[in-house]
């Protein structure tokens, strides 16, 4: 029988974990380490008795809230709770499968599911929530998606922040020096890590110290231009789909080391000059 069963389960976990409802105190720290704020949609992806969204509208009244489960008793207990604590005009609760909410409108979603339906889930999420969005979850991780925060005050509480997809080709334009520059970058990316290399005219050089946090963009350059000399750059911008908006901040390495702040879109393009031809008078 035992091995009759075995395949049967390995399946169900694609599609449930048993219900063990988080601590209060915890279920508050996850709260906390959302940072809610006005606006803010929150969602439990195995909400259980509806405590996580429940906890988290009596938290902060600027915020509303949904949750999933497959269980249909549970959906029924969470609904009654809402009603009972008055937040039903900001709280529901569906019977429905994890892998069907859709993710695309809310701003934080809460999960303490088994290792393996949290990796599952993991290209949903990338997929469909929005760059900004804030993961919380009790306990287990998703893989190789390192959490940006780790709260070890008692049983681990992670925090992620989906991160906005940049792996690709952008350029972008700087008047520096009297020269419209025009520099090519290639962006690689796995999660919120990410790294890329850049050219102006021959000359290449790395993005340093390049960060990204949901929308947030930032990094440094620093590079022998033309007419410039050395220049430092100081990039920080919001990506947007398709470009980035932003402020730079020049510094010329001259007697003076002058500094100026310029405002920097970056467009993402199909096709890059990086890989061109270099030629053996650059440096």
């Amino acid at each position: 029988m035992a091995c009759l069963l075995a395949p049967l389960g390995a399946q169900a976990q694609e599609r449930f974990s048993l219900f063990v409802g988080s601590p209060q105190h915890t279920v508050d720290r996850m709260v906390r380490m959302a940072r809610l704020r006005d606006g803010d949609v929150v969602v439990d992806l195995g909400a259980g008795d509806g405590r996580v969204v429940l906890s988290a509208l009596r938290a902060h009244p600027g915020v509303r809230g949904w949750g999933v489960d497959i269980n249909p008793e549970l959906v029924r207990e969470a609904t009654a709770n809402a009603k009972e604590l008055g937040l039903s005009d900001r709280a529901q609760f569906f019977h429905r499968n994890v892998f069907d909410a859709d993710l695309g409108q809310v701003s934080v979603v809460n999960m303490w599911l088994f290792p393996e339906l949290m990796r599952l889930l993991r290209p949903k999420i990338l997929s469909e929530a929005r760059p900004g969005t804030r993961i919380v979850s009790n306990g287990f991780d998703m893989g190789s998606w390192e959490p940006d925060e780790t709260d070890t005050e008692g049983s681990r509480v992670l925090l992620w922040i989906v991160p906005a997809p940049v792996a690709g080709y952008w350029s972008w334009e700087l008047p520096i020096a009297g020269d419209a520059q025009r520099f090519e970058a290639v962006l690689e990316q796995r999660f919120q890590v990410i790294d890329g290399i850049v050219r102006v005219g021959p000359r290449r050089g790395l993005l340093e110290q390049p960060r990204l946090r949901g929308e947030d963009i930032a990094f440094t350059l620093e590079m022998t231009l033309a007419r410039g000399g050395l220049v430092r750059q100081s990039y920080s911008g919001r990506v947007r789909g398709a470009r980035i908006d932003g402020t730079v901040e020049v510094t010329l390495r001259d007697a003076d080391d002058r500094r100026l702040v310029l405002p920097w879109q970056a467009a993402r393009t199909a096709t890059t000059g990086y890989f061109r031809p270099t030629g053996q008078e650059a440096k």
